[in-house]
């Protein structure tokens, strides 16, 4: 039977229609399906986690070439403290750290991954690696002979122990044992705290640093009072119309003995 070109038109319309309508049921579905599971399938929780680590302060890391040492340790210091703050296991850290990294950083760490077998992706692995890269070995040498010639000089306590626990990170080979960290600090005080504290040989740490500040505030007590006390004599003097006293001046040296009377 001759089918008309009429009724092959319309047949031809309706198999375009369904299978326009089918395409778009399916891009309609896999939209849907994307909004709810997300582009990264499989990490279910993942996309949670880290959008809680950046909440609180965590930035990403790009990792471009000729990047300051001080910021790629800055920024590993400032994302390990938030993450520890999180209360991430080790797992999760090595998990939400590798989501930070952008560009460079990441194409260093596939290549990382690629040459290191699955069981020894660890955290640790991450941090050691992450120094040697951007880091390296010259900047800790620098930072660890600032730690060997510390010393308190003008500063405050508060500040010297700071700068003390910064730079020791770099120097734990030198300061193992809470005696060794005790000794290097005691070392490193202003004199006339030094030779108070010595005698004491404290070697709890925390409990060293708290009689540094002690004394390091009598002492500074001392001082102010003996300042007011010097300011208070010399306001009395003044309202009493008094002078101190000043040496007489002499243009020439001063006899000593009887006088002579001229005969003759």
């Amino acid at each position: 039977m001759q089918v008309s070109p009429i009724t092959e038109t319309r047949s031809g319309m309706g198999l375009h229609d369904r299978t326009a309508g089918n395409n778009a049921l399916s891009q309609a579905m896999l939209r849907i399906l994307e909004r709810v599971v997300g582009p990264n399938i499989g990490s279910e929780g993942c996309g949670s986690v880290t959008k809680r680590l950046r909440s609180n302060g965590a930035k990403v890391f790009r990792g471009i070439t000729g990047v300051a040492s001080n910021v790629a340790e800055y920024w590993m210091d400032a994302t390990e403290r938030i993450m520890d703050d999180l209360d991430f296991t080790a797992e999760e850290k090595l998990k939400e750290v590798v989501y930070l990294l952008r560009d460079e950083s990441y194409q260093w760490w596939l290549t990382i991954k690629e040459d290191t077998q699955l069981n020894r992706l660890t955290w640790d692995l991450f941090k050691i690696a992450f120094q040697s890269k951007y880091v390296g070995a010259s900047y800790i040498d620098s930072r660890r002979l600032e730690f060997l010639n510390l010393t308190q000089e003008d500063c405050s306590v508060a500040k010297y122990e700071a700068e003390f626990l910064r730079l020791s990170r770099y120097a734990r080979g030198m300061v193992v044992t809470e005696y060794e960290r005790c000794v290097r600090f005691e070392d490193g005080l202003q004199d006339s705290l030094r030779v108070l504290i010595a005698p004491q040989r404290e070697r709890d740490f925390s409990t060293l640093v708290k009689k540094a500040k002690i004394t390091e505030e009598v002492k500074r007590t001392e001082h102010q009072n003996r300042d007011r006390g010097k300011a208070k004599r010399d306001a009395e003097l003044v309202n009493s119309g008094m002078r101190p006293r000043k040496k007489a001046m002499f243009d020439g040296p001063v006899r000593v003995g009887p006088t002579v009377t001229p005969t003759g």
